[in-house]
């Protein structure tokens, strides 16, 4: 149910982010402890402000209300991707490149199932990290989970 609800709520909300020059990093439906929860995660190239939140929220909202696909009550979160952004494509690797990231992969690469590095480039389908003295070269399909990993 979450998965169609998830699909349903992209085709309804691409558009919109679209128009206003922003990107969708994630949508997540979810019971959380006050009930449903709907989040739109959102991004933009030179960075998102508190007025760009609150526009997508209201105009997104009033498109939910039209097409009431949605069976439950639940509350519209609509947020930016915060300091430890989700990557999920090579594009957002390439766009990336020169900042530390922390990558999970479904097999092991040379034991290793977990990577902290710097994303030196992207080749093709495969991202280059460097992880200390030694490059590591993983294939995009292998990665389980991947963030930019805050540094203080």
């Amino acid at each position: 149910m979450a998965e169609t609800v998830i699909e349903r709520v992209e085709a309804v909300a691409l558009p919109v982010l679209e128009e206003s020059g922003l990107e969708l990093v994630d949508i997540q439906y979810r019971r959380e402890q006050n009930g449903w929860i709907l989040r739109l995660i959102i991004d933009k190239q030179d960075g998102l402000n508190l007025n760009d939140c609150a526009a997508v929220s209201r105009e997104i909202s009033q498109l939910l209300d039209i097409e009431s696909f949605i069976d439950q009550a639940y509350n519209l979160e609509v947020t930016s991707p915060g300091l430890d952004r989700p990557l999920k494509s090579i594009a957002e690797f390439e766009r990336f490149v020169g900042q530390k990231a922390k990558i999970k992969t479904i097999d092991p690469i040379a034991g290793e199932h977990a990577f902290i590095g710097k994303i030196n480039r992207t080749e093709g389908e495969s991202i280059v990290l460097e992880v200390g003295t030694k490059e590591v070269t993983i294939l995009f399909s292998q990665v389980a989970k991947a963030k930019l990993e805050v540094e203080f």
